[in-house]
This record gives C-alpha cells, sequence and structure tokens, in this order.
C-alpha cells in the first residue's frame, strides 16, 4: 500500500514539471520569458500578454533579447515598456492604437 502512495506521489512530481498551456496569451507570456532568459518571472510576462498586444509585447522582447550589452533583458524590457511604449500599459483598449506622432 505504501508503494502505491510513493508511486502515485512520484506520478504528480512528474507531471508538475511539464508546462500546459491552454490559451494563446500563455504561450506568448512564455515565449516572452524564453526570449529574455527570465523563466522565474514567466507570470508577469503571461499576464502582460492577457493584457495587451501580444504581437508588440514579442516584438518589443526580440529587440531588447538583440542586445547584447544588456544583462537583466527582463528589467531592461520593462524598463523599455515604461518609457517607450506606456500606451501599451495604460489598458486593454490603448493596447491596439498606435504611439502619438512626434513633430
Amino acid at each position: 500500500m505504501i508503494e502505491k502512495k510513493d508511486d502515485y506521489v512520484q506520478i504528480l512530481k512528474e507531471r508538475a514539471k511539464k508546462s500546459r498551456v491552454y490559451k494563446s496569451y500563455q504561450f506568448v507570456g512564455l515565449t516572452i520569458s524564453q526570449i529574455l532568459e527570465d523563466e522565474k518571472h514567466k507570470s508577469l510576462y503571461i499576464k502582460l500578454a492577457k493584457k495587451h498586444h501580444s504581437d508588440d509585447l514579442l516584438r518589443i522582447a526580440k529587440e531588447v533579447a538583440e542586445r547584447k550589452k544588456v544583462q537583466n533583458k527582463g528589467a531592461y524590457f520593462m524598463k523599455v515598456l515604461q518609457k517607450t511604449y506606456p500606451y501599451l500599459l495604460k489598458n486593454k483598449k490603448a493596447a491596439t492604437q498606435q504611439p502619438p506622432e512626434l513633430h
């Protein structure tokens, strides 16, 4: 009887290690965390992908990842979002708008 419990617990531990993605925004968030090499904060990226336009977030993450001198890509990504693309973080409707034109 004890062996069956131990086997079951082991099976549950193995299942917990596997990632399950049910929604597209979950996939986008996980992809961003992998691009930025910041899987520790994957829930943050999933939350961002759920609320905001996924294409923009992926594009920005790829741009940040291409910068070789950046050591903490996750922090730099968030700084870029806050400074350069604040309209993405305002609300869901604003995520589809274009940035204001500079004159």
